[in-house]
């Protein structure tokens, strides 16, 4: 059967780092579906806002052409699930160890779901380009 797959993010300061991990989900999955979150999601989270517009943010991981469906996303995992059904979820390998998707994992494989990790290039994140920007 058809494989889908999703993953979720901010993409502030779209970067290469975003794209190739987009790039090696879509290569696991037939349909792939990409969460965007909205402003107060992240602010909830990492107390500050993106950047960049939520509309402009969601309009640009439209536009890969990786990726088949956008969802605007102001929650965590499990009710996007009970949406959208995926069969994977990826995230950046950097996440690994970490309590919180451990915990997500074993969720996800009670619902049939597999929560997969794939290599994220750390040497481009949008917090360096912040810290770049700093220096001008």
């Amino acid at each position: 059967g058809k494989v889908i797959g999703y993953t979720q993010g901010t993409y502030d300061m779209f970067h290469i780092g975003h794209l190739n991990l987009i790039k090696n989900a879509k290569r696991r999955c037939d349909y792939l579906i990409v969460g965007v979150n909205t402003d107060e999601l992240v602010e909830s989270y990492k107390n500050k806002r993106p950047i960049v517009p939520l509309e402009e943010r969601a309009e640009i991981v439209r536009s890969i052409k990786y990726v088949d469906e956008v969802i605007i996303t102001n929650t965590l995992k499990k009710e996007i699930w009970d949406k959208i059904r995926f069969d994977e979820i990826y995230i950046g390998d950097d996440w690994k160890g970490n309590e919180r998707w451990e915990r997500t994992g074993k969720e996800m494989e009670a619902l049939g779901a597999r929560l997969v990790y794939l290599p994220y290039t750390k040497d481009t994140s949008s917090t360096m380009l912040r810290e770049k920007l700093k220096e001008y």
